[in-house]
């Protein structure tokens, strides 16, 4: 008993020190949204793998890439676009 207790508080430990972890009252769009922020941070963060999503996409330079990438971490997952008018 003393062990799924011990499981217990070191679970909720981690999901109060790391946000992504979820937890059972976590909604499908929280949890998507999570890896999807994970994934931009991870792009951003690594210049070699930002400079091949440059690459890829075609964009003309890696900060460019960087901006739009930044972007989508602010911007809920699942919202349309804003338009520019």
């Amino acid at each position: 008993m003393a062990d799924k207790l011990r499981t217990a508080q070191q679970l909720e430990a981690l999901q109060n020190k790391y946000i992504g972890t979820g937890h059972a009252d976590t909604t499908k769009f929280e949890w998507t949204s999570n890896i999807a922020r994970d994934s931009y941070a991870s792009y951003v963060g690594h210049p070699p793998l930002l400079a091949y999503m440059t690459l890829a996409t075609g964009e003309s330079c890696r900060e460019e890439m960087r901006v739009k990438l930044l972007e989508k971490m602010v911007r809920p997952v699942g919202a349309p676009p804003e338009t520019q008018d």
